[in-house]
């Protein structure tokens, strides 16, 4: 494509989070601003090779500033890891006329957005996922919310240890990053926490801990685990049998995916969604959208998958010092 498209696609792929919504809103507005069409492909890279999509106008996006999920809906489609899927969603852009198109998800959905451009549609990404798990950038889109989710919970948790003097076991999401879980108990005073990305011993790091806080006259306590790592059912059970204190396991679930977008969520999603427009406006495709020191750029999308995520060791070293 040379110059600035005449119509572009925008969709969501992989898991939702709180904040789509706003990309899109922001991805339609700004284009249309600036006399570009957009037209929603629904079901992610599925819709688009089904060619299940739809005209966005000023309205379509009302009122979806502040709605959870995604209006357009997601799916996994493995049909589009596939040189064939993608040939025949590149088929369907030309079809359409869509000359640029804007991809909000995960690295994943970027290794998509890759094989895009390298057929000949330019497609920008844009991160949106509450596991904070894509390392080109500062934040995703939705983890702000997840973790206010999670930290909601944990106060409530809480609430009921302190009554009971009891332990609670918290599972929270993360598919291998620490970052929700970590995050989540700095900020609701978790006695452990265990991630993948850091070494973890349960005896030294949380039994002995808690009969270490059990001396000092503390008798409740928070554990936050990250997902996958082990069973916490059979984690409290451990925990009661040699520390005495009982303790219950609770998996937050899906319930850490739904809500309405925070403040900071939704300022980051407009601001993304508008830079994207901005780099497809130019005819530049592969690219991701990044938030780096609080300033959006965009990077090769290859280059940012080649990054990979780690853990913030300061974060680590707070959470064990002050969190006694």
């Amino acid at each position: 494509m040379n110059g600035k498209p005449k119509i572009i696609g925008v969709l969501t792929s992989g898991g939702d989070a709180p904040g789509m919504n706003a990309a899109i809103r922001a991805v339609v507005r700004t284009a249309i601003k600036r006399g570009i069409r957009v037209l929603g492909i629904n079901n992610g890279y599925q819709g688009l090779i089904d060619g299940d999509v739809v005209e966005m106008d000023l309205r379509k996006v009302s009122n979806m500033l502040h709605r959870g999920g995604t209006m357009l809906k997601t799916a996994r489609c493995l049909e589009f890891k596939t040189l064939s899927g993608q040939k025949k969603g590149r088929d369907v852009c030309l079809e359409m006329g869509i000359e640029g198109l804007v991809v909000i998800g995960g690295d994943g959905s970027f290794r998509g957005a890759g094989a895009l451009t390298a057929l000949g549609i330019p497609t920008v990404g844009i991160p949106g996922t509450i596991d904070n798990d894509i390392a080109c950038t500062d934040y995703t889109i939705g983890f702000h919310t997840a973790l206010n989710t999670v930290v909601d919970a944990i106060d409530r948790l809480r609430d009921t240890s302190e009554s009971h003097n009891r332990c609670s076991v918290v599972e929270v999401m993360g598919h291998g990053a620490g970052d929700l879980a970590l995050y989540s108990s700095v900020a609701g005073g978790g006695t452990s926490c265990w991630i993948n990305e850091v070494g973890f011993d349960v005896e030294t790091d949380i039994i002995q801990k808690m009969k270490r806080t059990l001396r000092t006259g503390k008798h409740n306590f928070v554990i936050i685990v990250s997902e996958g790592i082990t069973d916490v059912h059979e984690l409290a059970l451990l925990i009661q049998e040699r520390t005495g204190v009982e303790s219950r396991a609770t998996v937050l679930g899906h319930i850490q995916r739904g809500g309405n977008p925070c403040a900071y969520d939704r300022i980051l999603a407009s601001r993304m969604g508008y830079h994207a427009v901005e780099v497809l406006e130019q005819g530049i495709g592969n690219r991701v959208i990044v938030i780096q020191h609080d300033e959006i750029t965009d990077l090769d999308i290859n280059e940012a998958l080649e990054m990979h995520s780690t853990v913030n060791r300061t974060m680590v070293d707070i959470n064990n010092t002050i969190n006694i």
